[in-house]
């Protein structure tokens, strides 16, 4: 009887989060796989929130490639404790894939993080298998500055991540402070490189007229400062404030700021829409509202920013001044930051209706940041540190 030899795949990537549910990192991650299947054996792992299929075979989209699709569970709206059940369930689906496909090579980020990205480390030693560890955020930390987590378990998730980083063969991050604390913390002396997210790019050539008012597309969660902005907002219009406020997107705050638009006669939200249908929110107002926790920006980066910059927004943040997303900000000359605090909120609402400050400083021709997060970019950049 002949003998029947499984070829191994030359890459698996595992990412929960995929296209078009998560339009951005999503649709990369497919073009990532379109490119290298032209030559490769490709697989991808991922959660399935809206039936994927039917839309890769509506846009013709992931041809050649072997889809594993676990059942999700939950979603960005879904409470704590569900989420880590869903990450659980999702973990058992991956180790599953990976004896399955028996990859060469594994790309995998921290979505979810820690424990899929150890699972991965710990069969890259017996399968004998490489793998690229992208570090889009930095857990357990961030994790704790929305949740405090047990102290012990809290110790015992930072040292299994810092095994998944010694033992990674390519590590991949956001920026240099985010670097810098992964060195730190794990004192791995593997290279680690700095990757910007990329951006959502409309395909039109139409100069678009922006009208005075603020857009917030992404996610409404818990480090947004979602609660300090209605509070903001609120005040702002019954002070007399008469500039638009216009949110897009899910999250466990996207029932308050569905409350606000009822109530609110300045706002306007849109729920969960398409890259596209984001992208000309954003392009259609003259600034974007960036709130984030002071302490989460020490392990993330929102990646919201570069699609803020390439839409041509000028951008409100909204945070304090010495953290690294007020000083990317400050250096590349495309918005202004105020601190997380109610009354100097307001104050700048005012002032950027009146036309008090004077924003001629900014940098409104943005063409080399646009070439730096273009999608393509991005893709090539990640392909050439997986092989």
């Amino acid at each position: 009887m002949e003998k029947i030899v499984f070829k191994r795949y030359d890459l698996v990537i595992i990412n929960r989060s995929f296209w078009p549910v998560y339009p951005v990192i999503g649709e990369a991650l497919l073009r990532l796989a379109e490119n290298i299947s032209h030559s490769k054996k490709v697989a991808i792992v991922v959660q399935d929130h809206d039936n994927i299929k039917n839309h890769l075979k509506k846009d013709k989209r992931g041809l050649g490639i072997k889809f594993f699709l676990g059942k999700a569970f939950s979603n960005s709206s879904s409470s704590l404790i569900i989420r880590i059940l869903d990450a659980i369930f999702f973990t058992f689906w991956v180790k599953f894939c990976i004896l399955i496909t028996r990859p060469k090579n594994i790309y995998i980020s921290t979505d979810p993080p820690v424990i899929v990205p150890f699972i991965v480390a710990v069969l890259s030693k017996i399968i004998n298998i490489k793998y690229t560890y992208h570090l889009q955020d930095i857990h357990p930390e961030a994790t704790n500055t929305v949740k405090k987590l047990n102290f012990y378990l809290f110790k015992f998730l930072k040292k299994i991540d810092n095994f998944s980083i010694r033992n990674a063969n390519s590590l991949i991050t956001l920026n240099e402070e985010m670097k810098k604390l992964v060195i730190n913390r794990s004192n791995t002396t593997n290279k680690i490189s700095i990757i910007e997210n990329p951006s959502i790019i409309l395909n039109t050539n139409k100069i678009i007229k922006k009208k005075k008012g603020f857009s917030f597309t992404g996610n409404l969660g818990r480090p947004q400062l979602i609660n300090l902005l209605i509070e903001a907002i609120n005040k702002y219009e019954k002070k007399g404030g008469i500039l638009e406020f216009v949110f897009a997107g899910g999250g466990v705050f996207s029932k308050d700021i569905l409350k606000l638009s009822k109530t609110n006669s300045l706002v306007t939200y849109h729920g969960i829409v398409s890259a596209s249908d984001a992208g000309s929110i954003v392009s259609k107002y003259e600034w974007a509202l960036l709130p984030i926790e002071d302490e989460i920006t020490r392990y993330a980066f929102p990646s919201k920013i570069s699609s803020y910059v390439c839409l041509g927004a000028k951008i409100l943040s909204i945070c304090s001044e010495n953290t690294s997303v007020a000083k990317w900000i400050k250096c590349k000359k495309v918005g202004i930051t105020v601190n997380p605090k109610v009354e100097e909120i307001i104050e700048v609402f005012f002032k950027l209706e009146k036309n008090v400050f004077d924003t001629s400083f900014l940098e409104i021709d943005r063409k080399e940041l646009i070439k730096i997060f273009h999608m393509d970019v991005f893709v090539k950049n990640i392909e050439n540190k997986i092989f």
